[in-house]
C-alpha cells in the first residue's frame, strides 16, 4: 500500500477527521524498517543499522552483490570490537552518532530511516568535504595541519567498507578479478589439451 492510499482509507474511514499529527504518525507506520541480518557483537542495534545502511549507500547493490550482502557490517562490528584500540573505537562511535544527528536534522529522521536519496546527499555532502579538506598525498598523515591529524568519520567508515568488501567471498570473487593462484592441479592431462609435447 502506497501512501497515497493510506490517506485516502483513512480519511474515509475516519470521516475526513484525521488531524495533521495523526496523520504523520500513521505514514511514519508505513515506513519499510531496514532490518538487521547479523548479531552486533560492538555496536547497540541502533548504531549496527546505521553501519549497515551507511555501508549499503557507499557499496549498492547493483548486479553484483551490496555491503550487505558481502557481510560488510558484520565485518565493520567485528574489526571494532577486535582489533581497534579503545581511543579509535571512541572516535568512530561518536562520529557515528554526530553522523546520525546530522541526518535527524536535515531530515528529520534518523539515517538509517531516511529516504535513499537523502541517504545518498547526505554521504556525498560528508565526502566530498572530507575530499576538499585533503591535500591528496598518500593513505596517512594526509589530512590538512588544522585537521588534528584525524581521518574524517565518512572516510573512516569508507575505508572500512570496502576493506570489509573486497576481503569477502563475494567481493573478491564476483567483483574483482579472481585467478586462482596457483591454478587448479590437473594430474593427467591428454597431450592434445596441453598442446604441444616438451619430450619425445
Amino acid at each position: 500500500m502506497n501512501r497515497r492510499e493510506v490517506l485516502q482509507r483513512t480519511a474515509l474511514a475516519l470521516g475526513y477527521a484525521v488531524t495533521g499529527p495523526a496523520l504523520l504518525g500513521m505514514l511514519q507506520g508505513c515506513k519499510a524498517a531496514p532490518e538487521l541480518t547479523y548479531t552486533p557483537e560492538f555496536f547497540t542495534p541502533e548504531q549496527a543499522l546505521l553501519v549497515a545502511e551507511l555501508a549499503e549507500v557507499l557499496i549498492p547493490k547493483t548486479t553484483t552483490p551490496g555491503a550487505k550482502d558481502a557481510g560488510v557490517p558484520a565485518f565493520i562490528d567485528g574489526m571494532l570490537k577486535e582489533v581497534y584500540p579503545q581511543a579509535d573505537k571512541d572516535r568512530f562511535v561518536k562520529g557515528l552518532a554526530a553522523f546520525d544527528e546530522e541526518a535527524k536534522k536535515t531530515y528529520g529522521d534518523r539515517f538509517a530511516e531516511c529516504k535513499p536519496e537523502e541517504q545518498i546527499a547526505l554521504v556525498k555532502k560528508h565526502h566530498e568535504a572530507a575530499l576538499a579538506n585533503s591535500t591528496g598525498g598518500g593513505s596517512f598523515g594526509w589530512w590538512r595541519a588544522g585537521s588534528g591529524g584525524e581521518k574524517p568519520f565518512i572516510l573512516e567508515m569508507k575505508e572500512l567498507a570496502l576493506l570489509g568488501f573486497f576481503t569477502s567471498q563475494a567481493g573478491a570473487t564476483q567483483v574483482l578479478q579472481y585467478n586462482q593462484a596457483p591454478g587448479p592441479y590437473k594430474g593427467c592431462v591428454p597431450v592434445t589439451e596441453v598442446g604441444k609435447a616438451w619430450a619425445t
